[in-house]
């Protein structure tokens, strides 16, 4: 994570003597302001007074208003500079800047310039770890070519409508589109505090992919499609996971499962698979469904397919493989049970 030779540099850099700001990461700046003011109300460790390494009252007012107004600091925190030490940065010195109140505190970075006109504030990129781009697709069922060099990962919700619809953009939309260019998996990530019956169709599923990836996407396609006949018009949860249970054994049958392996693995409802993928999504910053990574490359929520396409299309140009020109757009159909 620190190894800064093959990391990029993103600077926000704040000019003193003018007092004006030059946004080399305009975007990076909100969120800086949110984490910074976060990590102070939720609590960090207590520290203790630092030498300041500003000696010009002047200088280190300038900062302070400066700091306080760009990233809007509540008036009630405490302000305060640290030791100034070199820097890797040429023409920089290292500023450590506190942010204090009720003796709770968290350290800030900022780099200063020798000449005392300049303050910045950088950030490194691990580019040989970004978590997205290595999201582990083990033993997860593959609808397109195993072996594509483009990679489409959805979390999904069983249960959610937006995830339908991408669904139904997806197969057969984008499957009939790319052929064997790319390949798609589905990950678990039922959002079960609005969705009652999401986790349990997320076990379902699974107890299907164990035996026979189609019997997985058939289950899959079928519940993206009839989501009212699962939720019924009493929308009891207990119905629909006997719904749920039923359509699942159907599906076995169609594929010629072990009966009883499925059963078993019905009636157990082992969480533990579908909690883990929970716990992935969320480390991956998924904050809603669907949510899609095309080799690394973020699609939050359901666009449209023009859109999907423009992102799978430029990874297919990153791997070296011309995308295919876009068909006329067709309706899809609603798929039966089964194949």
């Amino acid at each position: 994570m620190h190894n800064t030779h093959s990391s990029p540099w993103t600077a926000i850099i704040l000019t003193v003597g003018k007092v004006v700001l030059v946004r080399l990461a305009s975007t990076r700046l909100a969120v800086f302001s949110a984490v910074l003011i976060l990590a102070v109300t939720v609590g960090c460790k207590a520290q203790e007074p630092a030498k300041s390494g500003i000696s010009d009252p002047a200088l280190a007012r300038k900062i302070e208003v400066l700091v306080r107004g760009r990233f809007n600091i509540p008036t009630e925190y405490d302000l305060t500079f640290g030791e100034r030490t070199a820097s890797k940065l040429s023409g920089y010195d290292s500023l450590h800047v506190t942010v204090a109140r009720n003796g709770r505190s968290t350290p800030i970075d900022f780099l200063i310039s020798t000449d005392n006109k300049t303050l910045a504030r950088l950030e490194t990129f691990d580019l040989a770890a970004i978590p997205a781009l290595n999201i582990p697709v083990d033993n997860r069922p593959v609808r397109g070519n195993p072996d594509a060099k483009v990679t489409v990962v959805n979390f999904d919700d069983l249960e959610c409508p937006y995830c339908a619809r991408m669904h139904q953009q997806l197969f057969p939309e984008a499957l009939e589109r790319y052929k064997d260019k790319v390949r798609f998996i589905y990950k678990d990530d039922p959002l079960v505090e609005i969705h009652p019956w999401a986790l349990h169709a997320a076990v379902d599923s699974n107890c299907l992919a164990d035996q026979n990836p189609k019997a997985y996407w058939g289950y899959v396609d079928y519940l993206h499609s009839h989501g009212q006949e699962v939720s019924g018009e009493d929308r009891n949860p207990q119905k629909s996971n006997a719904t749920l249970d039923r359509i699942a054994t159907e599906q076995g049958k169609i594929f010629s499962l072990d009966a009883g392996k499925l059963s078993s693995c019905i009636q157990k409802q082992d969480e533990a698979a579908v909690r883990a993928s929970m716990k992935e999504a969320e480390a991956l910053g998924v904050e809603g469904t669907p949510f899609l990574f095309v080799n690394g490359e973020k699609i939050n929520g359901a666009i449209p397919s023009e859109q999907v396409w423009m992102v799978i299309d430029r990874a297919l140009r990153a791997a070296g493989i011309q995308p295919p020109p876009a068909p006329g757009s067709t309706p899809p159909a609603t798929p039966p049970l089964g194949r």
